[in-house]
């Protein structure tokens, strides 16, 4: 009587775990037709955030725009050009043209001048430009050209000893002749390091032997 009992007590045992499988496995496959669709989900709401379109509509707030204001009296840091906040967040506010060079002139350097700073720009321009304007900056550099040497201005002639701050920013940024954009190569803040080395190599005097004649037109290089 035992044993048979024990057996019909299997045997339901058996057919109930039958039925929870198949259950589990009919409901791990319900969904849709849609190939990416994860099925049924349990509490879903706590791993996929709610979105909404840009600039569309949103249930959450009272006025349904999505798109919100800043908050009252939020500053956004990097947004004056002459701050060393943000520097390298900052659009730059000139354009590649005569009147945006001459609008550069009143950019001053957000950088505090101090001897890091300087030394800093010192191996900027050790990688980046002493092959063209030369140790010093007389324009005698390493780089031939057709077998001449390639012709660039001194930074100690009278038109380049004029040139404010702003201004070598802005070439730096755009390129200027034939020197091409560094605005890939150099961070907004090496380029403000690197003007105020050059500034420095013109407040040392012009290096003996430098060129001081006004060398800034543009000139044809030999082939």
């Amino acid at each position: 009587m035992t044993t048979s009992n024990n057996k019909q007590s299997t045997a339901s045992n058996l057919r109930f775990t039958t039925l929870c499988v198949t259950f589990a496995i009919l409901l791990g496959a319900c969904g849709t037709n849609d190939p990416l669709s994860p099925g049924l989900e349990f509490m879903p709401d706590m791993y996929r955030g709610v979105s909404y379109e840009t600039y569309g509509t949103s249930p959450v707030f009272a006025d349904s725009l999505e798109a919100r204001k800043p908050v009252a009296g939020t500053v956004s840091q990097g947004s004056v050009p002459n701050s060393p906040l943000g520097i390298d967040q900052v659009p730059y506010p000139y354009p590649n043209t005569n009147e945006g060079y001459a609008a550069a002139a009143s950019l001053k350097n957000p950088l505090e001048k101090s001897a890091a700073n300087i030394e800093s720009g010192k191996v900027i321009y050790s990688k980046m430009c002493v092959h063209c304007h030369g140790a010093k900056g007389d324009g005698k550099g390493s780089l031939i050209v057709g077998g001449d040497p390639f012709p660039v201005p001194s930074y100690y002639d009278a038109a380049h000893l004029a040139v404010a701050e702003g201004q070598m920013f802005h070439s730096i940024h755009y390129g200027k002749n034939m020197m091409g954009s560094h605005a890939s190569q150099l961070s907004k803040e090496e380029r403000w390091k690197l003007v105020m080395y050059v500034q420095e190599l013109q407040k040392q005097g012009v290096p003996s032997g430098a060129a001081v004649a006004d060398t800034t037109a543009k000139q044809a290089v030999k082939k």
